[in-house]
């Protein structure tokens, strides 16, 4: 008899010890546990910690709290410009509401990748390409309504919707490729051309300055001359110019008046007054030459020219 009370008593603290531990769980900090009594859910999931259960009634499930990056398979489609696109994305949702997450929906991370894909999937029909390269924006902003729609009734909040890649046709790479060199081109000769506007402007401006001041134009020329012979790898001939013969005339005191050159020797011109006073060269008649003496006799007409070569030649 003591032998059966102890034995019921063992297995009293087996059976005790077993269903402590089954009704003994740890919730993280990142996770909720939605509690199943008699297959009927619990409205308040348990917070983070130690919780006991009662044991062989109540059944818990735990659901992540966590952001979820939920990468988007590539999906191919038509463009509204009609180009054909493989376009993928990537998608970041969190549960907010654990017990519409396990109750409403049977998987909620398969049931947002396949909302994701078909979203995607409509957003690339109603864009362009233009949009879907640089006005990426608002496609996210109109993929993140377009997943909230259904995510709000699961309890999971959308965080944000990116796209990460757009792959295009070979053919359609080269395209855009020349036109960006066709339009790279168009600016390069806008700004030539206005470049070469400026430097009109100013080189007639310049010119303007050293018409009223000749000795700027021969301080140009100098200057030229030193900025080639800078290079040391050309001979440079340079003639000497006659304004500045009238330079160094008008620095010596000399003038019109003095020095011994004329004015052709130093290549000035010479006045109207004084090329009237010079006396015109006169000029000396042809000596005449007799015609007899010029022309030779010819033969008369009718006669034979004997020939001067003998029979043996």
């Amino acid at each position: 008899m003591e032998a059966v009370i102890v034995l019921l008593v063992v297995v009293a603290v087996i059976v005790g010890i077993v269903g402590l531990l089954n009704s003994v769980r740890v919730v993280k900090q990142y996770e909720r546990g939605v509690i199943y009594r008699f297959g009927r859910v619990n409205p308040l999931p348990k917070e983070p910690g130690l919780r006991l259960l009662t044991p062989f009634v109540d059944r818990m499930t735990k659901v992540n709290m966590q952001v979820v990056t939920l990468p988007v398979p590539a999906q191919e489609g038509i463009t509204r410009d009609n180009v054909s696109v493989r376009v993928d994305a990537v998608l970041y949702f969190r549960v907010v509401d654990p017990i519409r997450a396990t109750v409403d929906v049977q998987n909620y991370e398969f049931a947002m990748l396949q909302v994701a894909q078909t979203s995607l999937r409509s957003i690339i029909g109603k864009s362009e390409l233009d949009d879907l390269l640089s006005g990426r924006e608002q496609l996210h902003e109109g993929l993140e309504l377009m997943l909230s729609t259904p995510a709000t009734g699961w309890g999971v909040h959308i965080d944000r919707v990116e796209i990460k890649d757009v792959a295009l046709p070979e053919s359609m790479k080269r395209s855009m490729a020349r036109q960006a060199e066709a339009d790279r081109e168009r600016r390069a000769r806008i700004i030539t051309a206005d470049g070469e506007l400026q430097a009109s402007q100013k080189l007639s401006q310049a010119a303007r300055t050293m018409d009223a001041n000749p000795s700027a134009l021969q301080l140009r020329l100098l200057q030229t001359v030193v900025e080639v012979a800078a290079e040391k790898n050309s001979t440079l001939v340079m003639p000497f110019p006659v304004e500045m013969l009238r330079f160094f005339e008008r620095a010596a005191g000399g003038g019109a008046t003095s020095g011994t050159g004329t004015a052709a020797d130093t290549g000035a011109a010479v006045p109207v007054a004084e090329q009237a006073a010079v006396p015109a060269p006169v000029e000396e008649p042809a000596p005449e030459v007799a015609p007899s003496a010029e022309r030779a006799e010819l033969p008369a007409p009718g006669l034979q020219i004997p020939d001067p070569r003998t029979p043996e030649e």
